[in-house]
């Protein structure tokens, strides 16, 4: 065989699975660091899906067995860890915000990450008082300055609402219903802020029915721990897992308080 034959053979041979060829460290391009999200285009990607958000995948839900987990008081230091745990299983949840812990951190990483992986987000106020006890216009300024951030840095405008520890009442609802919020409440309450105990967290989640609304807290770390566990056992039970307003197959109605479907 000709010296160029052989040449070639052995170039063909060894793109074909042979020896690679030797890596040349100092050639090789930096890595880049990834890059921040950016809200305006955020924004864009989301309304090019389809007006609001999020994007329904329109589960029926009077068929299913459907369960929405909800996660309150983040975003905080433990909420990505739960993200990931969630995005590796392709699980969507409901995030009720409060204002104070998304303008704690300053990028607005955190709330974009969310927005970005298809959950949904809720106003929890901005900084957790009983809004039974506060007056007309304090309770105005705990909903709408959340609001207007959440907003400003994911292009979401919210459409449900969590009152803290669940109270509410007659102007709560008038208030809710001006600005464009649906009351969303539980019926199953892990009670992840008192016992501690991954175990104990998703025994109690363990114990939804089809149309629960599970009540959790992603500021702790115990019930970040407990989320696989909890999603393996309502896996195998049959649950399928969506957010508030696939549960109810249409935007739930403002100022209306719901607690399961």
């Amino acid at each position: 065989m000709r010296g160029w034959a052989v040449a070639l053979a052995l170039l063909t041979l060894m793109a074909c699975g042979g020896e690679p060829w030797p890596r040349r460290e100092h050639q090789l391009a930096p890595v880049r660091a990834p890059q921040a999200i950016d809200p305006a285009a955020l924004a864009r990607r989301l309304a090019a899906i389809q007006p609001g958000w999020p994007r329904s995948r329109r589960f029926d839900c009077a068929k299913l067995k459907c369960v929405a987990l909800t996660f309150d008081d983040g975003p905080g230091e433990y909420t990505p860890r739960l993200l990931d745990e969630l995005r590796r299983r392709d699980v969507k949840a409901t995030f009720f915000v409060l204002g104070e812990m998304v303008a704690a951190d300053r990028s607005g990483h955190m709330i974009r990450r969310i927005a970005a992986d298809g959950h949904e987000l809720g106003n929890h106020s901005w900084n957790h008082p009983s809004l039974t006890g506060v007056s007309g216009d304090e309770l105005k300024r705990q909903l709408r300055q959340t609001e207007e951030l959440v907003h400003r840095l994911t292009g979401v405008r919210m459409r449900l609402m969590r009152p803290p520890y669940g109270a509410t009442d007659k102007a709560v609802a008038e208030e809710t219903r001006r600005e464009g919020l649906a009351q969303i409440l539980w019926n199953v309450d892990t009670l992840d802020w008192r016992d501690r105990d991954p175990e104990v967290v998703a025994r109690r989640a363990a114990a939804a029915t089809p149309g629960s609304i599970v009540l959790m807290h992603d500021i702790h770390p115990t019930t970040v721990e407990a989320v696989p566990k909890l999603l393996d056992t309502l896996a195998k039970k049959g649950f399928t897992f969506v957010t508030v307003s696939e549960l109810y197959g249409k935007e739930p109605l403002a100022g209306k308080t719901y607690t399961e479907r």
